[in-house]
Order: C-alpha cells, then structure tokens, then sequence
C-alpha cells in the first residue's frame, strides 16, 4: 500500500454499550448524504452490525480480524475497499483494548491490535452519562496505555445538558489539550435498535432502518464536527499482499449458500473468494423451502437464527431438500446454525423438539441457554472437499445452544483450542459426505 491510498480512522470506547455502533451507523450515513465515497470495516468476528454499516454507507462492509486472519488477508481486504474508497471508517469491537488473553498485542484480535497494524487513528466514544470532569482521568488511561496506539479525538455521548458538554470540555482542554473533543452527543430514548440473543435484530429485518440512520444522521451533524473527524485519518501503513489470499478453500466447484434471516452469518468476502478460485455461486432460502441447486456439488449452511424459525423449517420441504442433496452424494457442511439444522432435531427455548435433516447424528437444544463464546484454532481430523486432514484454521465460536445427544462412533471434524492454545478436544462431527460444527471458520493458517 503506497501513500495514495485512503485515509482511514477507527471508532472505538473505552467499553461495550458506550455507543459506538450507533455513532458510527450515524457518520456513515452522514459521510454518504454529504458525498464522501466512505466504505468501512469492522474489528474482529461479528457477521450483524457489518450489514447496518452497509445500509449506512451503501457499499460493502470488510470484517478484519488481527487474531483470526494473517496479515497478508487483512492487507488484501483493506486494498479491495481501497480501490474505490474516499475514507475508511472502521469500527471497534468491546473496549479498546480487549482482546484475546494472549502475549501478542499485535495480534489479539482487539481494536487496538488493528490501529497498530493499521496505523489507523482512534476516536475514542466515551459514554458521559455517569461522569463530568473525571472524564478527563479516564480518558488520559486510554492515552497513556499503549505508545503505538494513537487517539486522536473523543466523542461524548449521552450527555445530559449544554452544562454537562461544558464541563466535559473544559476538563478536557485543561488537561488533555492535544486531543479533539469532536463532538458531543445529547441524550436520546428514540434512537435505540432492538437486541436478541446474538446481539441487533438483523439489518434486513428493519422495515424502518432508513428512516432511523437518517434520524442518526440528523442529530449526529448538529452536534459532532464532522470535517474535523475526516481529517483526523491518516493513510493504511504498508501491508505485504503478493499474491491473492483465499480466506477458505472453496468446498466446491458449484456450490449453493442458504441465505435467509435463519442463515445470514456469512462473510462477503468468503464468497468472494470462492469466485475468484472460480467457483460458481447460487443461493437458496430454507425459510422459503426452496431446496439447493440441484446442479450444486456442496451445499453451504452458514449460522443464524434457525432455533427462532426451527417450526417453519421442520415443516415446509427444505429438509427434504438437503435429504436428496446427500443421497446424491453431494457435500454438505453447517456452521453453528446450519450444523443444528443438520442434526436429527433442534429443542427450541420453549423446550419443544422440532426434527430436523437427520444427516448428523447429533442432537442439539437451545432450552438451557449456556454461553459458548471465543476464538479457537482448528485442526482437521479427516480429509475434507475443501481441506486435507491436519491443515489449520482458524475461526470463532459464539452460540446459547448445546448438544444434548450425539453418537459417540461418529467421526470428529475438528481437534479444537482456544486463542490461548489450551485444549478443548474434539468438535463436530461427520457422516458420509456432510459435516459440521459450531466453529464459524474464518481463515486458513
């Protein structure tokens, strides 16, 4: 990457809830009603505000992940935005500085991983609501922690009045005179987006989500100063890109993606590379019961929200579908949601057992909710259409549902740790030409 490059800048908080998503949906819209060809990013594993970040912008949103990706893929994806981006916006995941408990700062995963990387400015959210001039004490942790991390601008969010914003400002001016305070935003009860289990109520499920980003868009110019935000991002730093980097192996030459509101946790730029090793894409809706092409050789099943539709899907053909693919002899393989659609049944939250494709033999049930959450490193434990046996992955695992059954004389698909390196034994499973676990993978290593 040469200096000609796009600007880029990312927006992160001392915490999750402090306001980021919102505030960056906010600038986004903003920077597109006013001209800006703005195209954005976000840290770390999350398949749900990338969309909101998309509506915003009206151009495709990049995932980047320091811990799950190698820098040569995180190189080649900030080149593809920058190819036709004026600014990149990019931003954070939970605090700052949370990542992966490991030794390797610069690769844990965390937005400040990234701004190193990068070399990307910060623009700190800080959430006012509970403090006045302490601000001041917390903000000067943020800047102090890490030399290589540059914050260079702070926006308050949920201030109470014009006499907070003043006290806000001017302990901030008194004791961190380099900092911008670009913006304060006051407190609002309408501008808030539903949440469930795994964080929004998907972009696609908004009937209204235009109207809100305008509405965020409208009170984020009258109270942030927006031309001092874009001139705070400085250029991307050089990445070595030499060649392309498939983010996965393509698991076939034809290969069909459920894509619905119960399959949607797919990053864009995994399907982008299956087309580029020169696989043919299709997709199919299991909500709809449409059924995979039956030209396809592979059929994807990515995660999503199956347990709120698992009735529907019980019920109206799809399973067949995917029934008939396997008899053919077809490969086929579920993440998360998709491998709970793959088991012999799915106990939703009301405890009510719905049958399923039976082509796993596993059991899964969302009735005692119990958080699975964190990175993990994969080995293969067989040869795979789209991997020989021992190859290394890398990918994330973030679901409530368990498995309550599975047969003990199924091959595993994967011998799994977490970031850490510290076991965690086999998962998944297969069975003839289908295969699945809960890990959402994300790149090969």
């Amino acid at each position: 990457m040469s200096s000609t490059q796009p600007p880029g800048i990312i927006i992160a908080a001392p915490a999750s809830g402090s306001g980021k998503t919102l505030i960056t949906q906010a600038l986004l819209r903003t920077l597109k009603n006013t001209g800006h060809r703005v195209y954005s990013a976000k840290t770390g594993p999350d398949y749900i505000d990338p969309h909101f970040h998309s509506v915003a912008s009206g151009h495709e949103c990049i995932n980047l992940d320091s811990w799950a990706m190698r820098p040569e893929v995180l190189g080649q994806l900030i080149n593809h935005i920058s190819a036709q981006a004026e600014l990149i916006v990019c931003e954070g995941v939970m605090g700052l500085f949370d990542g992966a408990a490991i030794d390797d700062e610069k690769a844990d995963g965390s937005t400040a991983s990234l701004a190193r990387l990068t070399g990307w400015p910060v623009v700190l959210v800080v959430d006012a609501s509970k403090q006045a001039a302490s601000v001041a004490a917390l903000v000067r942790g943020f800047l102090m922690h890490s030399a290589d991390v540059h914050v260079a601008g702070l926006i308050f969010n949920q201030v109470g009045s014009p006499a907070h914003e003043a006290v806000l400002r001017a302990a901030c001016m008194k004791h961190l005179p380099d900092v911008a305070v670009i913006g304060a935003l006051p407190r609002q009860s309408n501008l808030t987006l539903p949440e469930r289990h795994l964080g929004l109520v998907q972009a696609h499920e908004h009937d209204d989500l235009n109207a809100f980003l305008e509405d965020a868009a409208r009170l984020l110019s009258e109270h942030v100063d927006v031309a001092t935000f874009i001139s705070l991002a400085r250029p991307t730093k050089n990445f070595q890109v030499q060649q392309s980097q498939a983010l996965l192996p393509p698991m076939g030459s034809r290969i069909a993606i459920a894509q619905d509101s119960s399959f949607a946790f797919l990053y864009p730029s995994i399907v982008r590379s299956w087309r580029d090793a020169g696989a043919e894409i299709t997709y199919f809706s299991p909500l709809n019961g449409d059924h995979p092409d039956i030209n396809a050789n592979a059929v994807y099943l990515p995660g999503g929200y199956p347990e709120l539709h698992a009735g529907r899907l019980a019920s109206n053909g799809v399973l067949s579908g995917l029934q008939n693919a396997a008899k053919k002899g077809v490969f086929i393989y579920g993440e998360c949601g998709g491998f709970m659609v793959l088991g012999r049944g799915l106990i939703d939250a009301d405890g009510t057992r719905h049958k399923m494709a039976g082509l796993l033999p596993v059991e899964t049930s969302f009735a005692k909710p119990k958080l699975h959450l964190g990175y993990r490193q994969l080995c293969t434990q067989l040869d795979l259409p789209f991997a020989k046996s021992g190859q290394s992955f890398r990918g994330h695992e973030f679901h409530y549902a368990s498995v309550v059954s599975e047969n003990q004389n199924a091959p595993p698909l994967f011998a799994a740790t977490n970031a850490k390196g510290e076991e965690m034994g086999l998962v998944g499973c297969v069975q003839n030409q289908t295969a699945g676990s809960f890990i959402h993978l994300i790149d090969q290593v």
